[in-house]
């Protein structure tokens, strides 16, 4: 049956006041950029629709004008549910303006949620989210003080004796998604995208909800022109596809407009990479390093732990342990930036929620992911910041089932710089922000579920070395050049005790050669 094939324009007026509206993709892959641009302009235009709920599982956006910042309007908007803000900061101030009702919820569970809608299951029961701000004895994803007085989505269970969370499914009305190509019966191939994301699960949850599938491509082809294997909607899911107008809604990603090497079409040559400076975020880097383990399969988060690949590129040791990416990608080399969520040369890609299953149950060996604030207890906070909303995004259901957790993060921030290259390391100019306090913000990262898994947690800075104990934070190394009380014991509200086998950082990350990590 030929599929009805609609402009964007179109598109957008299909979508009713107070509907749910669910989103595909991973940054800018794989999500519908021109349907998103034709739904801000209809209401700027008409004022509709208004009173929607967005539901979305991952970070989508530039954090200028694409993604999801094209939804970012006061009245368009009555609620979101989502993972990650961190590119839709327009949403974030929406929430802490107290304008819209916002919940935060782990990226993974939400994927879950959806296959969980799809098969008219009541929600998700899971352990992701003990201890953390989503768990609803503390405030259960809710971000501002007008979701609070709003239904609770998440509900603490107890059975066969332990604690969970249970998740209550959100069923979609219509689901918003962007593919490659659609046949003229409507099967969506995806080829040319980076990544599989939550796209089946999504366009499934809505169908099986009485809503509207959505797609938009680069353009139709003729009925049973595509590969099957390479179809990753069926048609009976789609009910309208929109035919991009321009192929700049169409980019594999918001850095870059296409490359083969993204989508597994061919495999890339790999520049040689040159070696960074010695900053303090390369140090993180190279002490990071150190930890990787032969054979390991290992997530890296955005940020600073970024510079773990490029100092395992330096070092030649990037074919010693499997990068992953948790929007579904396995090997490759990922990416960063505004290509964040996509990896050059991929082994395999599988879906959203198949990553977080293989997470979930421990298949990661390593997971080293940034801080931006963490307390002598042991908790991180990465996702709410007075009036700033990151989000969660994976970064609860990563932490809390990995089998070894890294926080990688500056000791201080705002202006922090350093100097290194004669084995010590100097702070030229300390940084006006101390990243260690009493108590964090929101608990994102719960040391006390940790150490109930009996979980290893290191804290790794540029200048000093924490482990997570019973006791809370132990001080196992510091830099060398280093004045415990003067750089590290007076921006911490409290002097932590030094473990029993402390010792100096290895002075080979404080010089400009190379560490010699391969041997």
């Amino acid at each position: 049956m030929a599929v009805k094939i609609i402009t964007a324009k179109e598109a957008a007026r299909m979508i009713p006041d107070g509907a749910t509206v669910g989103t595909n993709g991973f940054m800018g892959t794989a999500f519908p950029e021109e349907i998103a641009q034709e739904l801000e302009n209809r209401f700027l235009e008409t004022g509709k629709p208004e009173g929607l709920t967005l539901f979305f599982c991952a970070a989508q956006g530039d954090n200028k004008t694409k993604g999801l910042q094209h939804l970012a309007h006061e009245k368009l908007l009555r609620r979101t549910i989502g993972g990650h803000y961190g590119m839709a900061r327009k949403v974030g101030a929406l929430t802490a303006q107290n304008k819209i009702e916002t919940y935060d919820l782990p990226q993974g569970v939400m994927a879950g949620m959806l296959r969980a809608a799809a098969a008219h299951q009541p929600g998700v029961l899971t352990r992701v989210g003990l201890g953390t701000f989503v768990d609803p004895r503390v405030s259960g994803g809710k971000m501002n003080e007008r979701t609070r007085r709003c239904e609770d989505l998440v509900q603490l269970v107890h059975l066969n004796g332990e604690d969970l969370l249970f998740y209550k499914s959100v069923p979609i009305d219509f689901a918003l998604i962007a593919g490659t190509y659609a046949d003229e019966d409507g099967n969506i191939s995806f080829e040319r995208e980076g990544v599989r994301a939550e796209s089946l699960d999504l366009a499934m949850a809505c169908k099986n909800s009485g809503g509207k599938v959505l797609v938009q491509v680069q353009n139709v082809v003729k009925s049973g022109s595509l590969n099957p294997r390479k179809v990753e909607i069926p048609g009976v899911l789609v009910d309208s596809v929109v035919v991009a107008s321009d192929l700049k809604y169409c980019m594999q990603n918001f850095g870059t407009q296409y490359n083969p090497g993204f989508s597994g079409e061919h495999r890339m040559s790999i520049a040689e990479s040159k070696p960074v400076p010695l900053s303090s975020k390369k140090i993180i880097g190279r002490r990071a390093a150190m930890e990787l383990q032969t054979g390991g399969v290992v997530n890296l988060g955005v940020g600073i732990p970024e510079y773990i690949s490029l100092v395992a590129a330096e070092e030649g040791i990037t074919d010693r342990f499997t990068l992953t990416v948790e929007d579904g990608l396995f090997g490759g080399s990922p990416q960063s930036g505004l290509d964040f969520g996509v990896s050059l040369n991929p082994s395999c890609m599988v879906t959203m929620a198949s990553m977080f299953d293989f997470y979930d149950g421990g298949g990661l060996d390593q997971a080293f992911v940034g801080f931006a604030e963490g307390d002598l207890k042991g908790d991180v906070n990465v996702s709410q910041f007075a009036d700033r909303l990151p989000g969660c995004g994976g970064f609860i259901d990563i932490t809390q089932n990995t089998k070894r957790v890294y926080f990688c993060g500056t000791f201080t921030a705002g202006g922090l710089v350093v100097k290194a290259g004669d084995g010590k390391l100097h702070i030229v100019r300390e940084g006006k922000i101390d990243k260690f306090c009493k108590k964090v913000q929101q608990i994102t990262f719960s040391a006390e579920t940790a150490l109930k898994n009996r979980l290893p947690v290191l804290y790794i800075t540029e200048r000093a070395v924490f482990r997570l104990t019973e006791k809370g934070l132990v001080l196992c190394e510091a830099a060398p050049g280093i004045d415990l009380e003067k750089d590290i014991f007076a921006h911490m509200p409290e002097k932590p005790p030094l473990a029993p086998d402390f010792k100096q950082m290895d002075e080979r990350i404080f010089r400009d050669e190379k560490m010699g990590l391969k041997g």
